[in-house]
C-alpha cells in the first residue's frame, strides 16, 4: 500500500510505502472487545458501607403478637434492618470486592492494535464517525512539519491538506456535559478530530 508525502504547500514530494500494519483486516468486533476491556480498568469499586440500614438495636419480637416476624424497634413496631422495611439495607448492593478489569489475550490485543491502525487509511470507515477531509488518507507531510513554531502555521498547513474543516467541526461541537460530571472536573465533553504523529517531541504539538 502506497501513500503520498505532502511539502508544506499541499504539493505532493514523493510516494512512500505504508508499513504492513495498513495491510490488516479490519475487525470490529476485536476492536470493540480491546477497548471494552481497557476502559475497564478505569472502573473504581464503589458500594455502600457494610453497616447501612442494619445499624440498628432491633429484635424479632417471634409469634404470636399478631405482626410479621421481622426484627422491630424497642421504641415502637416499626420495622428495621430486612430489605423490605423502611430505611432497611439494600437487598443486593454493589459490593467493593467485585473485579471490573477484564483481560484480553496478548495476540488479541495486538490484532485489535493493528486493525484499528489500519482502518485510519480507509476513507469510507473515516467519514463514518462522521469526519471531514479532502483526498486520501493518511495523510504524511515532510518533516518540515516539526520545525513549524506557531499556531497559524499549522493551521495554514491543516487548510492545504484539507483537514481543517474537521477540527473546526470538533470545535463547534464542544458543549457543557450533562449531569454530575461538572461537578468532578470534567466540565466540557466534545468531538475528537485529527492525531498529529511526529518523530520526536517538537513545538508543532
Amino acid at each position: 500500500m502506497k501513500a503520498k508525502v505532502y511539502d508544506l504547500n499541499g504539493e505532493v514530494q514523493e510516494e512512500i510505502d505504508l508499513p504492513a500494519v495498513f495491510e490488516t483486516e479490519y475487525r470490529p468486533d476485536i476492536i470493540k472487545k480491546a477497548v471494552h476491556a481497557i476502559q475497564s480498568n478505569r472502573r473504581q469499586p464503589y458500594g455502600p458501607n457494610p453497616l447501612s440500614g442494619i445499624n440498628y438495636s432491633a429484635e424479632n419480637w417471634g409469634p404470636g403478637h399478631g405482626y410479621a416476624r421481622v426484627p422491630r424497634l424497642k421504641t415502637g413496631r416499626r420495622a428495621a434492618i430486612v430489605p423490605q422495611a423502611v430505611k432497611g439495607r439494600a437487598p443486593h448492593p454493589p459490593k467493593v470486592q467485585k473485579v471490573w478489569k477484564e483481560k484480553v489475550n496478548k495476540k488479541e490485543m495486538k490484532k485489535a492494535l493493528c486493525s484499528a491502525i489500519a482502518a485510519t487509511s480507509n476513507p469510507q470507515l473515516v467519514s463514518e464517525r462522521p469526519h471531514v477531509f479532502d483526498g486520501d488518507l493518511p495523510k504524511i507531510v515532510s518533516d518540515d512539519f516539526q520545525t513549524l513554531k506557531k499556531t497559524k502555521e499549522v493551521i495554514e498547513v491543516l487548510k492545504v491538506l484539507g483537514l481543517y474543516d474537521d477540527v473546526e467541526r470538533a470545535k463547534a461541537r464542544k458543549r457543557y456535559r450533562a449531569g454530575k460530571g461538572k461537578m468532578r472536573g470534567r466540565r466540557y465533553v466534545g468531538k475528537k478530530s485529527l492525531l498529529i504523529v511526529v518523530n520526536d517531541d517538537s513545538d508543532v504539538i
